[in-house]
């Protein structure tokens, strides 16, 4: 591995930047909370992501009458950055805020350019939560750490998406879920699923049933928490088809977590490899392979050779 692809694929464990973590996940759901507050409801929650910059994570333009704004993190100079249609933009640094003073800032910069956008303050799948405006608890910001999680999501971003032109089925963006922090695309199989238990901690059951309500094979990127704590790529399908989780998956280095329910592949097995998109493209189509053949999709009408620039897709 040459020494631009080394740094490209950075080290981040998760203890070195736990507190920062957990301060940026936060952010992202005040962020997140603004967009769904006014965005019309798009299948399986996709109106809620974010998504991955050249500079970190926007929402993209969100509706305000006949005008839109959009709210970006920049993870270069470090800023959450405002910007309207109609000219208008407004900045504050990252560092220094706790999640409290966050959010009215956030709030206040709206107010600023006449948009009012009222969202529920509690954090969604996380324990313990605690009203965004009163959490000062929350508070730290490594700016290194975060420039790197970022490059390792430009990376991410990057082989998802080439992954994503194999398949002619319905499949999601490349997106950045802020409820469980993680970049994720899914594959569906064009089948309905059975009804999703629900239980996801401070997630109603009603939008967890709707994310799940047909068959998917899903993988993507999560820095770690709980059960993993580390930096891992997964992968799962749902429903978990017979014979799943005993699938001979690709690279070496990835196993099925009976914790989670899901296919891990450790960021470190990929950040040491000798060739990193090669280790990745591998788990992914490996674990999509799994649960494809298990669940007996028809892959022969959903699949397709992988995309390459400017070479039009042979039918």
């Amino acid at each position: 591995m040459n020494d631009v692809v080394r740094a490209a694929w950075s080290e981040l464990p998760l203890a070195g930047w736990r507190e920062t973590y957990d301060t940026l996940h936060l952010w992202t759901q005040v962020v997140g909370k603004i967009r769904f507050a006014r965005s019309p409801w798009l299948n399986h929650s996709w109106h809620v992501a974010l998504y991955v910059t050249s500079r970190g994570l926007t929402t993209s333009p969100i509706p305000d009458g006949t005008d839109v704004f959009q709210i970006d993190f920049d993870f270069i100079d470090h800023a959450l950055r405002i910007s309207t249609s109609d000219g208008g933009q407004s900045q504050f640094a990252l560092a220094g805020q706790s999640v409290a003073s966050f959010y009215q800032a956030v709030m206040a910069a709206l107010a600023e350019f006449g948009i009012d956008v009222e969202i529920d303050e509690m954090p969604n799948e996380l324990p313990d939560p605690v009203r965004f405006s009163q959490d000062r608890r929350h508070a730290s910001y490594d700016a290194d750490a975060v420039r790197r999680f970022f490059q390792i999501l430009v990376n991410a971003d990057r082989v998802l998406k080439q992954f994503r032109t194999g398949f002619l089925g319905k499949a999601s963006p490349v997106h950045f879920f802020w409820g469980s922090f993680d970049l994720a695309v899914t594959r569906f199989s064009g089948r309905r699923a059975p009804r999703h238990p629900g239980g996801v901690p401070n997630l109603s059951d009603e939008v967890a049933c709707e994310a799940y309500s047909h068959e998917v094979s899903s993988a993507g990127f999560w820095p770690g928490s709980g059960a993993i704590d580390y930096p891992a790529f997964y992968s799962y399908g749902y429903p978990e088809p017979p014979g799943y989780r005993t699938a001979k998956v690709r690279p070496d280095a990835a196993f099925f977590s009976e914790a989670l329910g899901e296919f891990i592949l450790p960021y470190d097995a990929v950040r040491t490899a000798d060739d990193p998109d090669k280790a990745l493209l591998e788990f992914l189509q490996s674990t999509y392979e799994a649960a494809a053949i298990a669940g007996k999709w028809d892959r022969d009408t959903l699949e397709c050779s992988p995309g390459q620039p400017q070479v039009v897709r042979p039918i």
